[in-house]
């Protein structure tokens, strides 16, 4: 058990006994959630973890082979929840993290009663009907970028992703996460991210799901929130007045509170 915790730096906090479990997104660490975590700690139990290259995480414990797809990182999140013997927790999730706690899902429909979307997308590009927001000469151009000079680019798509009318003090702090990360991890994961295709798997998510969408998100725009809602059992979509992909960060008050009336919710019984 101790193990696994290491391996992914797993950090406990709050009072509560439900437990909600945070997962970052590309480029990021649990510390992407202190804007939000306090809102939560005095009735929740609060399970933070970095995804193995992120973080304090142990990055020798990193095989490409392994995580050379997203299920690497769904046996990573089962073997937490079992480390810890969690069932019926709330999964909370940013980004490509969203696909990988729907995925923990679906094998695993014990451990969580709920799932909380922020900025989903279970296709980054666009392919026929399908609006993902990219296409694929688009992320195909990004790789290059990345491969020619990482820092460079992480430094340069930071502003976007963040929007740069959320402040210079939010774009900088993404930006350096970004810069903090191994760069071969980086980019081995930008491709798993970005390349990941699961909208096969929408509907076969087992339980209540809540999609936070933002009103301007270059990442995830709102079409992408609008099909994840039609093609997911029991979803419900809220889009936020926040804009840019990461509104806990930058909305962290508008962010919670969507959350909290998702969490309060009674769990609707079949």
């Amino acid at each position: 058990m101790m193990n696994v915790l290491k391996r992914n730096n797993v950090t406990i906090l709050g009072e509560g006994e439900k437990v909600l479990l945070f997962a970052h997104g590309f480029g990021c660490d649990q510390n992407a959630w202190k804007y939000i975590q306090n809102f939560f700690t005095e009735n929740y139990k609060l399970v933070l973890l970095d995804f193995v290259g992120a973080g304090k995480s142990d990055l020798s414990s990193y095989d490409p082979e392994k995580y050379a797809s997203l299920d690497g990182y769904v046996t990573d999140i089962m073997e937490i929840c079992d480390a810890l013997k969690l069932s019926n927790a709330i999964f909370i999730g940013h980004s490509v993290s969203c696909m990988i706690g729907a995925l923990a899902s679906i094998k695993r429909p014990d451990i969580f009663e709920k799932l909380v979307f922020i900025g989903p997308s279970p296709c980054y590009i666009s392919i026929g009907d399908y609006i993902g927001g990219f296409d694929k000469e688009t992320i195909d151009a990004l790789f290059e970028v990345m491969e020619e000079d990482y820092i460079s680019w992480a430094r340069s798509i930071a502003p976007s992703i963040m929007d740069s009318k959320n402040g210079n003090e939010r774009t900088r702090e993404l930006s350096d996460s970004f810069c903090s990360i191994d760069p071969i991890i980086a980019k081995q994961f930008a491709r798993v991210t970005f390349l990941s295709d699961n909208r096969k798997d929408l509907p076969l998510i087992p339980v209540e799901s809540l999609t936070i969408q933002c009103s301007d998100d270059m990442i995830a725009p709102l079409a992408v929130g609008e099909y994840i809602h039609a093609n997911t059992p029991d979803n419900t979509l809220v889009v936020l007045e926040a804009y840019g992909h990461c509104p806990h960060m930058s909305h962290p008050t508008e962010t919670a509170k969507a959350i909290m009336r998702f969490c309060s919710k009674p769990v609707q019984v079949v």
